[in-house]
């Protein structure tokens, strides 16, 4: 089942807010032979203002936005389907997590740890701090508070070293029990391995989220915030397919495509050639 989950936290519409739609053109429904659940149409921010008590941007449209999320993904669940949610950006996380089961696993495939707040963020963007809030450690303002998704059940994987002030803060917040295999760590230990390790770990519920800009920008440069020396389409891919096709897991979120880096569309048409891959059996 795919439902659209437009969210771009800067607020100001920029690509990722276009990418559920340019994944659609490129047939990716079609491709994935899959049921459609449409758009979530709360799950937009019109709002470009940081919010001078939080220091998020657009605050108020991001509490309007997690609550419609939660609501449709939560019925999905429970209604027996597993939702594909295509994004917009990593601020549809808190929204999805609300709405999952308690002790569910958290595997999280990223660039960037997300694990900023309103006041280390340097853009204000909630994509900057969407695991901090799942686990308890963000702004209230993005999130309901208390942790969505226990520390301990969140795999954090293929982000890159922190190598500017910034990066390094975001490092140190980081609670110690979220497991964290980097990308350098990830490519040593073969993405393959690791992937099906961790889906054969429990037989409890887990939620896979996909940033793609964990993709080395040498094979997708369409992106807001490309990182260096990150595993390429076949290691995202051998990483990935025993996630996405593990018995236990609810769902999956893709976000951070920025379709204004890909005018031609060949990127997009890559995405959805790659997630068919991992999908289909």
């Amino acid at each position: 089942m795919i439902v659209d989950a437009p969210l771009d936290s800067s607020g100001r519409g920029r690509g990722e807010e276009r990418a559920p739609a340019a994944l659609r053109r490129a047939g990716l429904r079609e491709a994935l032979a899959a049921d459609d659940d449409g758009q979530i149409d709360e799950a937009r921010l019109r709002d470009p203002h940081r919010d001078p008590v939080s220091g998020v941007i657009g605050a108020a449209g991001l509490v309007r936005a997690g609550g419609a999320i939660a609501a449709r993904i939560g019925a999905l669940i429970a209604d027996g389907h597993r939702p594909l949610v295509l994004g917009g950006d990593c601020a549809i996380l808190p929204g999805i997590c609300r709405a999952l089961p308690p002790a569910t696993d958290l595997w999280f495939v990223d660039a960037h740890p997300d694990f900023l707040d309103g006041t280390t963020s340097p853009s204000g963007e909630a994509a900057d701090m969407d695991l901090s809030v799942v686990t308890g450690y963000g702004p209230v303002a993005v999130g309901p508070g208390g942790a969505l998704i226990e520390p301990g059940r969140v795999h954090l994987l293929g982000h890159r070293p922190a190598t500017d002030e910034s990066s390094r803060v975001e490092a140190a917040r980081i609670d110690p029990a979220i497991h964290q295999i980097n990308a350098a760590e990830l490519l040593h230990r073969g993405a393959a391995t690791v992937g099906a390790s961790l889906a054969a770990d429990s037989d409890g519920p887990a939620w896979l989220h996909l940033d793609l800009d964990v993709v080395d920008p040498r094979d997708l440069p369409a992106v807001t915030y490309p990182e260096p020396d990150g595993p390429r389409w076949a290691d995202l891919i051998a990483l990935v397919t025993p996630l996405a096709r593990a018995d236990r897991l609810l769902g999956m979120s893709v976000t951070d495509l920025n379709t204004d880096e890909d005018p031609d569309g060949r990127h997009t048409r890559r995405v959805v050639e790659v997630l068919t891959e991992m999908l289909v059996d």
